[in-house]
């Protein structure tokens, strides 16, 4: 006779929303988490603009991540949409996980986020991330005591996401609050995101690192084919870099093509370990006058 072993713990599963505001480090964070490049990282707040599922496995649980974009008060079309998406993954999930920079306070960005955290009804832990940057740690019971007074939080955990302390703690203090449930992808899935949108990412990313000025925001990267051979060791991508004004582009492309060559030979080396295979990448560049202030031209590119 098989008997059910009541001494197991059960299995735990759920969906987490990174939230916080622009350049808190949520998606250094996630590739933290998750041990390997998913989400794009820059210096420069709002690099995130799409919301992005990554897959993390434990031993007795799996977590569901969305790194969200930043959190702060849009105007334009293109922001509109952003901070829109990043509230509706919050309202998606089981957990909220806030991220607060301890390193840099910004009291306008604090606010609002608190205002949104005041509201939220799902169970909400904080990081506090960045510590790797604070001297006197003791600074940290004022950032603590200012978030306790927003509202109840699960756990309040400092972290460093960029060397990985405490990070642990954090996942320990997750796994507990999420409800029993199922495995909802396979042991081996990292992400829902396709290799096709990744790759957009990743040139968008190395438009963010190496340009400067107003060029990382008036830029939108789309996909525009994506071969691989069959035996995949090759892949082919046609991409297509698109700016709001012809002086943008002359930037972007730079002295005989030189800034264009930097950025797609950036992107190809993340695209192929990415991919595990060889990549031959060729970049376009396009204007599209104002398209941040066209709602139409913002969900063509995908946002």
């Amino acid at each position: 006779m098989i008997t059910a072993d009541s001494s197991r713990a059960p299995f735990k599963s759920g969906y987490v929303a990174i939230a916080g505001a622009p350049n808190a480090g949520k998606s250094t964070l996630l590739n933290r988490i998750l041990g390997q490049k998913i989400s794009i990282v820059s210096i420069k707040p709002q690099t995130t603009r799409n919301r992005i599922l990554g897959v993390c496995h434990r031993p007795g649980a799996q977590i569901l991540f969305y790194d969200t974009p930043g959190i702060f008060e849009a105007k334009d079309a293109l922001n509109l949409r952003i901070v829109d998406a990043a509230l509706h993954a919050v309202g998606d999930t089981d957990l909220v996980l806030a991220v607060v920079d301890a390193a840099h306070r910004d009291p306008k960005a604090e606010r609002y986020l608190a205002e949104q955290l005041k509201t939220q009804k799902r169970p909400v832990i904080l990081a506090l991330n960045k510590i790797d940057r604070i001297e006197d740690k003791a600074s940290l019971l004022e950032i603590i005591a200012y978030w306790s007074a927003c509202r109840t939080f699960e756990a309040v955990v400092p972290i460093s996401a960029l060397d990985g302390d405490q990070v642990d703690t954090l996942m320990d203090a997750i796994i507990r609050v999420l409800p029993e449930g199922p495995p909802y992808f396979a042991e081996d899935a990292l992400t829902d995101a396709t290799e096709r949108f990744l790759a957009a990412e990743l040139i968008r990313e190395k438009i963010f690192q190496l340009t400067g000025e107003e060029i990382p925001y008036a830029s939108a990267v789309t996909v525009e084919s994506f071969t691989s051979r069959p035996d995949g060791k090759q892949a082919t991508i046609e991409a297509t870099i698109h700016l709001e004004r012809d002086s943008q582009k002359g930037i972007v492309i730079g002295r005989g093509g030189a800034m264009l060559k930097r950025i797609g030979v950036e992107a190809r080396q993340d695209i192929e370990q990415m991919t595990g295979s060889t990549v031959y990448l060729k970049l376009f560049v396009r204007v599209q006058k104002n398209w941040r202030k066209d709602a139409k031209a913002v969900e063509r590119f995908g946002y």
